[in-house]
């Protein structure tokens, strides 16, 4: 089977959110069968930082829909991007 490694663009509601701790909650958060495996705060301007995310997960389980489902609805995410697809 073949995996596909998503990068995912977080940004998150405020400066105030603490990306730390937003980081171990989209961790526990993935799906059956995602898995984040690495994260970066880069920032964005004025103080604000986002969160880059390199996601790996099987091919065949299809699209990123449910990802950035369960990235939404952790409170403190304002936005969520997938940036690039591609095969591992």
């Amino acid at each position: 089977m073949a995996r596909v490694i998503i990068t995912m663009k977080v940004m998150p509601e405020d400066v105030d959110v603490d990306l730390e701790a937003l980081i171990k909650k989209i961790e526990e958060s993935m799906p059956e069968g995602t898995d984040l495996r690495a994260s970066e705060i880069v920032p964005v301007a004025f103080g604000l930082k986002a969160l880059k995310l390199r996601i790996g997960r099987e091919e065949s389980m299809g699209g990123t829909d449910d990802i950035e489902q369960a990235i939404n609805e952790i409170e403190g995410v304002a936005q969520v991007e997938v940036e690039i697809v591609s095969r591992m």
